[in-house]
């Protein structure tokens, strides 16, 4: 940890890029940060009560869909509002602004956040302070609002509920994961000095190619093949893709073959490879109990009575999947969900796990985290 971690606010903290820096500050082992949320900017005390004395402010808040004259004159009131907080709770922490690349262009957005910008930086010049101008491309992963937050999340979103997804504009994009952008912003918190602009490079492609890769990801994944992931940014879009079919689509049923001999099922199927091992728990024993950043896992109950729970970080709602070796399913753990798998039955419960990846002790990529949170 750095000297700042224990005292961040972050503003817009429940919005995608915002969800995506506590996922990762939890994976970190930072202490939650001070929070402040849209109800937050209805006044300057409400605003300067939520930050709190902080060290550090990353500033995510913002507008990008709706009218153009709201987009532009919220971007820049909530800039407004942010140094007049801390003005008036006398502070000069650090100010890092989630930025766009937009910012280049004369969009209504673009305006607005360029704009924006030079009122932070301009307040921190004023007093003495560090600013740091992050200037963000297309930002796609879990948890996106579709018909919102991107056309990415559209797209993942329509192909996951059986819709057409069409291409109203084929123009250029440069995709980074929300993970990859949350990051960046941790790495720029250590340190002091003059204002820094911090231009984030994603992956450049047209919007034909975004959605051809997502159509090979859903054609394989809906045969029953897990898609090569080797290429990192293939298991983004894969994670990113599959976050959409959680929960009203899990868990998957497979066809149980039976003849004289016996029973089979094809458990995973994969271009990948991977890692499998199966498991055995005591009546009443539950495994699990952590969450993952970036692993595709996959449980499947062989033999007994399970229940399956996961939860979506930072949120409350326990998602609970009863599942048995006599009627066949799997469940693919969504990232940034914690989860566990309880015996429920009489007797051992034996459970295939599948991994894409061979468990590394010194990267587990496994972060410790209740499923049920005490009241």
């Amino acid at each position: 940890m750095n000297e700042l971690s224990d005292r961040l606010a972050v503003t817009g903290a429940d919005g995608f890029l915002g969800w995506h820096l506590r996922c990762l500050l939890k994976a970190t082992g930072h202490p939650e940060p001070r929070m402040a949320v849209e109800k937050d900017f209805q006044s300057v005390e409400a605003l300067g009560e939520a930050l709190g004395p902080a060290t550090a402010v990353l500033h995510l808040a913002g507008m990008n869909r709706g009218a153009e004259a709201d987009v532009h004159e919220t971007n820049i009131r909530l800039a407004q509002l942010l140094t007049s907080a801390l003005d008036q709770a006398g502070a000069s922490p650090t100010i890092l602004f989630a930025n766009s690349t937009h910012s280049f262009n004369d969009s209504a957005f673009g305006r607005s956040k360029r704009e924006a910008s030079r009122i932070l930086a301009d307040w921190a010049k004023a007093r003495g302070t560090r600013y740091v101008d992050v200037i963000l491309p297309h930002l796609f992963g879990e948890g996106g609002r579709p018909f919102y937050n991107s056309g990415f999340a559209t797209f993942c979103h329509q192909l996951a509920t059986g819709a057409e997804p069409q291409i109203h504009q084929d123009g250029e994009l440069e995709l980074v994961h929300a993970q990859r952008a949350a990051q960046v912003f941790l790495d720029q918190l250590p340190g002091s000095g003059p204002p820094e602009t911090c231009r984030v490079q994603g992956a450049p492609m047209r919007v034909s190619e975004a959605l051809s890769r997502l159509k090979c990801i859903h054609a394989t994944y809906q045969a029953g093949i897990i898609p090569g992931l080797a290429e990192p940014l293939a298991l983004e879009f894969f994670n990113t893709y599959r976050s959409y079919l959680f929960p009203e689509r899990v868990p998957t049923s497979l066809l149980l073959r039976t003849d004289p001999r016996g029973s089979l099922f094809e458990a995973v199927k994969s271009e990948h490879g991977g890692q499998a091992f199966l498991s055995t728990t005591h009546p009443g024993v539950t495994r699990g109990r952590h969450f993952h950043r970036h692993k595709v896992e996959r449980f499947l109950v062989i033999s007994g009575q399970a229940e399956i729970r996961i939860r979506r970080l930072l949120d409350q709602k326990v998602h609970v999947f009863p599942v048995s070796g006599e009627q066949p399913c799997f469940i693919d753990i969504p990232t940034l969900h914690t989860h566990e798998i309880t015996n429920v039955g009489s007797q051992d419960l034996l459970t295939l796990f599948w991994s894409h990846e061979i468990f590394d002790p010194s990267n587990p990529d496994t972060y410790p985290e209740p499923v049920i949170l005490e009241p």
